[in-house]
């Protein structure tokens, strides 16, 4: 007898009793997961931070509103006028009175403006008031006071970069959409309307693409930080540098332009050179062309233009302070002057023929 053929007929039944018993042991575990039994639900968790996302936005979103505009076009042809759509954004209920804040840019031109609230109702809005050279504008709904959900306003003068911030806004159409950031840098300048700038901007990161505009700007606990209304990008989408108008201006702008329509800022009476005369004249200030009479400037001696000796035209005051604030340009001006108000007594600094002269003067009302 041959040992080796024998064990060769032994070795493979047993072979094929060990394949059986593997087989009917995996079988049934191949649609099984190998990290979780058959029926062991899927774990839901979220984080701190996420719960804090979510419940913000749940809070916030009632509040925002979409903007659309149409204005008047003519018919090339038949000379007839009708409305086009020219533009869309964001806004937020700002009272149970009804009013809405958007940007200046967003309503521009506008000839009619709807606003779609979060149930998806749309109301006609009548314009109340404007600060093109702040970028805000109110208007205003007759919507029921249960579909009116003001935003509580923040404080934006204790932001630090750093701190979490959230947008709400309907870009490209898209309604009630949430980015998050962070504070990426405060204290920034951005342009405005009427060669103006609009300053102490609060920079983020949170993502605000076109149709963002006029949003909200929220912090942690849900409060009003800012007004979203530009970004930085070659494209024209975001690249992580927007910008949004801090609270702080907006809770001092937004009451005057209900009251008034438009900001109420207390002058001096002059009419001022254009800022070009600083680089023709090599001098940084504003330059009083003329004052107006009875008014504060010709009341302290201000003195605007006036002819030499020789009767050519003569340089005359340089405006370069008020109250303790700087003055290069008009923009200056006008940006210290709307710290005050109607009746203020301030110290103007200025120069004549090159002296450096002070005056105290009364501010008067518009």
């Amino acid at each position: 007898m041959n040992p080796i053929r024998n064990s060769r007929k032994l070795t493979f039944p047993l072979t094929l009793l060990f394949s059986v018993l593997l087989f009917s042991v995996l079988f049934p575990l191949l649609g099984t997961p190998l990290n979780a039994s058959a029926n062991s639900p899927i774990p839901q968790f979220s984080t701190d931070d996420e719960q804090n996302t979510m419940q913000v936005f749940n809070f916030a979103s009632p509040s925002v509103v979409y903007v659309t505009n149409e204005t008047l076009v003519r018919d090339r042809w038949t000379l007839r006028l009708h409305t086009v759509p020219k533009g869309a954004g964001s806004g937020f209920i700002w009272d149970e009175q009804g009013h809405v804040v958007t940007n200046f840019h967003v309503i521009e031109e506008a000839r009619k403006i709807t606003i779609t609230l979060q149930d998806r109702s749309e109301w006609s809005a009548e314009l109340v008031g404007t600060a093109p050279e702040k970028d805000l504008a109110v208007l205003k709904i007759d919507a029921p006071r249960e579909l009116l959900k003001p935003l509580a306003a923040g404080n934006s003068a204790t932001l630090a970069v750093g701190r979490k911030v959230l947008a709400i806004g309907n870009p490209f159409g898209l309604d009630t959409t949430l980015t998050t950031g962070v504070v990426s840098a405060l204290g920034r300048e951005i342009d405005a309307a009427g060669n103006r700038t609009i300053r102490n901007v609060i920079q983020t990161d949170a993502a605000i693409n076109p149709g963002n505009s006029g949003g909200p700007l929220l912090d942690s606990s849900g409060r009003l930080i800012g007004v979203n209304t530009a970004i930085y990008s070659p494209s024209g989408a975001s690249v992580g540098i927007g910008f949004a108008i801090p609270v702080d201006t907006v809770k001092k702008i937004v009451p005057e332009l209900i009251a008034h329509g438009r900001l109420v800022r207390p002058i001096l009476g002059i009419e001022s050179a254009p800022d070009q005369w600083a680089s023709r004249y090599d001098f940084e200030g504003v330059a009083v062309l003329r004052t107006a009479p009875g008014m504060p400037a010709e009341k302290a001696g201000l003195r605007g233009v006036y002819r030499g000796s020789r009767g050519g035209w003569q340089l005359g005051d340089v405006i370069v302070g008020l109250d303790g604030s700087p003055i290069s340009n008009y923009d200056d001006l006008m940006n210290a002057l709307e710290n005050h108000r109607p009746g203020d007594q301030v110290r103007l600094d200025y120069l004549r023929d090159g002296k450096a002269l002070q005056t105290s003067i009364t501010l008067a009302a518009p």
